[in-house]
């Protein structure tokens, strides 16, 4: 037998409901620097449209195959990143970056080649910072500084280094970052001097909308080649050639914001001069020894003894195997962490780095190293990108299509409301505020998600929430056409209560189901809008059976105990035809079961 509306005890229901809308609540308004309003779409708030063009060095088009892999890597980094409610899309070989709000700056960002290398450090030169509007020194000019092969004396260079490294280089294992000029021996750990993320750079130049780059642009490629990857920079003997390295260092101009031509564009079989150090050292490096594809995994983290952010790497095994061999063998030399042809580190190598766990130091902000990380940890674009466009998305059309949304939202739940009032009355006001209850309880989900994992809300989703009203509602016809169905049989309404839950919430739970698994597939297999669609359709399908046992099914408990002769009356509850159709039932099974025993 089912258990009495009594021991139900919805006090406690209503409780636990109550506790978790006040927890929301607090998460929502104590927490987090933003307005405790959802995150919206691109078509709801507007937001900026980035155009990447692919650079090419030689000015052809890029293949299809590369565009593809590049869209999905900067779909990854997007998600890596967090930035919600973004697009990703090809538009003949351009690639389309559609962010919501003021993320246009994050968008450029996504589309940096992060084509990491490591490279052996033959020659480095110091030079003064060129303020970015200087014109770039002459080909035929005096370099800036004189190749030499020792470490720089004027700052010291740091160490490579483990990711959990010892108290002392000695310990083995990789080295704490430490400062070593070279007029002293140190083992003190000290903040390493390097360089933070360059930032993405763009053409002069306008790039064509076919994806390839104009004429100027290839022969600019080409001569920065020529003169920073000539493969005589270094002889066979491992030296560095004199004269070309000067020129070469007297063509590169190191600066904050300065364009590098070969940015995504070096050949890594063949020496390099690069920038790095803050833009205060030029390098002269060997071709690759190890390829950033070898990475594995990459985090950021603070280390707190020597007050810096750092990039940890670690490398899958054969990437592991070289780096070891290399630090085995190259004690005392530098290696460089080059990224986009930018040095982002250039440690001295005091012990051998065995397990491939390895730090990238510098003067990283937090962003600025958790920025590295996700774009090292989401792979590196096969091209080089150019911001050829950048547009600012209105938000006109759709807010125009929301306030038609809500309208339309708003007509149905009118609707919801007279049909549910005509036909369960007092019942109807419970489905009323069961469904404010569900709405609120949707929208600091809705605040919180767009905090926590950069949820937004779109046109798609409101639609998700409508169809989601329909649901929920949905679930109290269940529950009250199952209380009808037991009072038809002759039962009180407060008896009715449990039996007709017990049945009602079989139901409910298939219906809900259903729809849930329906949504999940939807979202799996589905992409963009129909994503968000999904997501919010399942969403509310999960808060519904929240609303219907933690409020709905308490409250029409409370109703059938209530001593009130305005609430026990069954014709305020729309039961007073089935009432009588089971007191007559009743009836005849009574004068039925008499006629047998007089029988």
């Amino acid at each position: 037998m089912a258990a009495s509306a009594g021991h139900l005890r919805p006090g406690r229901y209503l409780a636990l409901f109550a506790l978790i809308v006040i927890v929301l609540y607090a998460l929502v308004f104590l927490t987090g620097n933003h307005k405790p309003t959802p995150k919206l779409g691109i078509d709801l708030q507007g937001g900026t449209r980035v155009t990447l063009t692919a650079r090419t060095p030689d000015g052809g088009q890029p293949t299809r195959e590369s565009l593809n892999q590049a869209r999905q890597i900067i779909e990854r980094r997007v998600n890596g990143i967090g930035v919600g409610g973004t697009e990703v899309l090809l538009d003949g070989n351009n690639v389309v970056i559609t962010v919501p709000g003021e993320q246009g700056d994050q968008a450029k960002n996504l589309g940096k080649t992060a084509k990491l290398g490591f490279r052996k450090v033959v020659a480095n030169a110091t030079q003064p910072v060129v303020p970015p509007q200087t014109t770039p020194p002459p080909a035929t000019g005096t370099p800036t500084g004189t190749p030499s092969s020792s470490t720089p004396p004027s700052s010291g260079a740091p160490t490579a280094s483990s990711s959990a490294p010892p108290t002392s280089p000695a310990a083995g294992g990789g080295g704490a970052p430490a400062a070593a000029p070279a007029q002293q021996q140190s083992t003190t750990p000290a903040p390493p001097s390097s360089s933070t993320t360059p930032p993405p750079s763009s053409s002069q130049a306008p790039a064509p909308s076919d994806g390839s780059v104009d004429a100027e642009t290839a022969k600019e490629i080409q001569a920065a080649k020529a003169l920073r990857q000539n493969k005589d920079l270094i002889g066979a003997d491992g030296q560095p050639n004199q004269e070309l390295v000067a020129q070469a260092m007297a063509s590169l101009t190191c600066a904050p914001n300065a364009k590098d031509p070969l940015e995504g564009n070096d050949d890594p079989k063949l020496p390099l001069v690069a920038c790095g150090d803050h833009d205060t050292y030029k390098y002269l490096l060997e071709p690759e020894f190890l390829p950033g594809t070898e990475i594995a995994d990459s985090n950021s983290a603070y280390d707190s003894q020597r007050g810096q952010w750092t990039v940890n790497l670690s490398f899958k095994s054969e990437g592991t195997k070289i780096w070891a061999d290399f630090t085995s063998k190259n004690q005392g030399q530098q290696a460089a962490f080059v990224l986009d042809t930018q040095v982002v580190s250039a440690p001295n190598i005091q012990v051998a780095i065995l397990d491939g766990n390895t730090q990238i130091t510098g003067k990283f902000t937090q962003s600025e190293a958790k920025d590295l990380s996700d774009i090292l940890k989401y792979g590196s674009l096969p091209l080089s990108f150019a911001s050829s466009d950048a547009t600012t998305v209105s938000a006109t059309l759709g807010l125009a299509s929301l306030q038609a949304g809500l309208i339309a939202g708003g007509i149905g739940l009118l609707v919801v409301f007279v049909y549910c009032l005509f036909y369960y009355r007092l019942l109807g006001v419970l489905t009323i505020l069961s469904l404010a209850l569900s709405g609120a309880l949707v929208f600091a989900v809705l605040v919180l998600l767009g905090r926590w994992i950069g949820y937004t809300l779109d046109l798609a989703g409101i639609a998700g929430l409508i169809i989601a009203i329909g649901i929920t509602a949905d679930s109290f016809v269940i529950y009250f056409e199952r209380l009808k169905d037991e009072i038809r049989e002759g039962r009180t309404f407060r008896s009715a209560v449990p039996r007709g839950w017990v049945r009602a919430r079989r139901t409910i739970l298939a219906s809900d189901g259903v729809s849930f698994l329906a949504a999940a597939i939807l979202y799996i297999i589905a992409v963009g809008d129909v994503q968000g669609f999904a997501f919010t359709l399942g969403m509310s399908t999960v808060l519904d059976l929240v609303v219907v046992y933690l409020v709905t099914h308490p409250l029409v408990a409370i109703v059938s105990t209530s001593k009130s002769s305005f609430l026990s009356n069954p014709r305020n509850l729309g039961l007073g035809a089935v009432q009588q159709v089971g007191s007559q039932r009743k009836k005849s099974t009574t004068v039925g079961r008499a006629n047998v025993k007089e029988a």
